[in-house]
């Protein structure tokens, strides 16, 4: 089994950590709102209002003027996140770091319910040793990992039995699958193709037509669970 940890929007949560009086306050990680500023992670009290990273700053100061604006401490929050994954790694034999706030776990169990158990007592030491959350996906394949780590946010753990991939994957929209962006989504809708299910199930024909050459074929994999 192969799990996906992803640190619950973490710029705001190391925020959290130096500045406690910010908690259960919108609390937005970005640029100048009053210039050119972009936003860089926002907390789960800000998102509500629509505040998504990428999006301008000026534009989440509009959707929510009571929001608190932190300029980023980049430096800080590589020192936070080396702490965490040296961390994770004395406990967990098998890691690949992917990102400053994710990474991938390799479990030495092909079943469910030990992976469960393994997962909520590594989620739970993290938490208590670094006051940091972070939402945790299992699966067969670091596809289904990283979709079900997004599953259940902040703070989730969903564990995907292997046998249950498909069923897990089929009724997603296509925009869950890593490798689909906004311009292939509505691409594939024009061909009436909209969860990944419907993906899975198209005929080598009828993939060939819709999506030519090596991505197809590794887009339709993922989509089956394969990775």
């Amino acid at each position: 089994m192969i799990a996906h940890l992803d640190l619950d929007a973490f710029f705001a949560a190391c925020e959290l950590l130096e500045h406690p009086e910010y908690a259960g306050k919108p609390l937005v990680v970005a640029g100048d709102p009053h210039g050119r500023g972009v936003v860089m992670t926002a907390s789960y009290e800000a998102r509500p209002f629509g505040i998504r990273s990428a999006m301008s700053a000026a534009e989440a100061l509009r959707r929510c003027p009571e929001a608190i604006f932190v300029r980023p401490d980049i430096d800080r929050y590589r020192r936070r996140s080396q702490a965490v994954w040296e961390w994770i790694r004395r406990r967990m034999s098998c890691v690949e770091q992917v990102g400053i706030d994710e990474g991938y776990i390799e479990l030495r169990t092909p079943y469910a319910e030990p992976a469960r158990a393994i997962l909520g007592d590594l989620q739970q030491g993290l938490l208590r040793e670094t006051r940091l959350s972070a939402s945790i996906g299992c699966g067969s394949s670091k596809t289904v990992a990283k979709i079900a780590s997004d599953f259940r946010k902040p703070a989730g753990l969903t564990v995907v039995p292997p046998e249950q991939s498909a069923e897990f994957l089929a009724p997603l929209e296509l925009r869950a699958l890593p490798g689909i962006g906004p311009r292939l989504e509505a691409r594939l809708a024009e061909l009436k193709l909209r969860t990944i299910g419907d993906l899975a199930a198209l005929s080598d024909d009828a993939l060939r037509r819709a999506l030519p050459g090596s991505v197809g074929r590794e887009l339709r994999d993922r989509a089956r669970g394969i990775d």
